[in-house]
């Protein structure tokens, strides 16, 4: 078997996936956690994290969004994502953080999206301050992926590493090879060609009950895109 570049090969190993389940087990709730990760007294965590939940459940029976506090918008939401999240990945150690990836995509299942109205501009910057060493993120059905690419450019750490999507699992139509190349050295003038991978937009797996995408397209898309990123890789060098 041919050996794949290394652009090719995003990586999750399984002792990082045991090691995320029994960190996530061990968690009383997910908003015990991130409490907990800034207060100093234990007790006064589960405090602070029901008071929160009981604030919650006001604002899901509020009609009016314009009553809903600021420090609830979908920044400050997206923010404590990101914490609740790091207050986990803080248990890896930099080598095991660097082989965890985050992917995102406006959503693929049953051909529908169910977050395509949310602005890119408005995600990645705070996407990247995970403390995660991959992200995967969907590109090639992107409406201005350049634009994507520049918000990227500006907020990618520098020991992170971005995977961006080539194919579209949702279009029935598959990529040629050509298309894929051009588009990694698309990316490749706003990123690191070595710290840059590529990825389908999303997976092909909850298409399975769907005939749009059938075995035999996700499987030529997933050639095009290896065929395509190797063109591109030997044009990068």
């Amino acid at each position: 078997m041919q050996e794949l570049p290394q652009i090719l090969l995003p990586y999750a190993p399984p002792e990082a996936e045991q090691q995320f389940r029994e960190a996530m087990e061990t968690m009383d709730g997910t908003l015990d956690i991130l409490e907990a990760s800034k207060s100093a007294d234990p007790s006064a965590a589960g405090v602070e994290a029901q008071a929160f939940k009981e604030r919650l459940d006001r604002l899901s029976q509020a009609a009016d969004p314009q009553t809903i506090p600021q420090e609830f918008s979908h920044l400050a939401h997206l923010r404590q994502f990101v914490e609740l999240n790091n207050a986990v990945l803080d248990r890896f150690t930099a080598e095991e953080r660097a082989k965890i990836g985050v992917h995102t995509c406006p959503g693929g299942d049953q051909d529908s999206v169910h977050s395509l109205d949310v602005d890119y501009a408005g995600l990645l910057p705070a996407l990247f301050d995970l403390k995660a060493g991959r992200f995967f993120v969907q590109l090639a059905s992107e409406a201005d992926p350049e634009r994507a690419l520049r918000v990227i450019a500006d907020h990618l750490k520098a020991d992170q590493r971005v995977f961006v999507g080539v194919t579209d699992p949702i279009d029935p139509r598959v990529e040629t090879a050509e298309e894929v190349r051009d588009r990694v050295l698309t990316a490749a003038k706003y990123l690191p060609a070595e710290r840059l991978g590529t990825c389908d937009d999303c997976g092909f797996s909850p298409f399975a009950d769907d005939t749009s995408t059938s075995r035999d397209i996700a499987f030529a898309k997933i050639a095009a895109r290896v065929e395509g990123t190797r063109l591109a890789a030997e044009k990068l060098g």
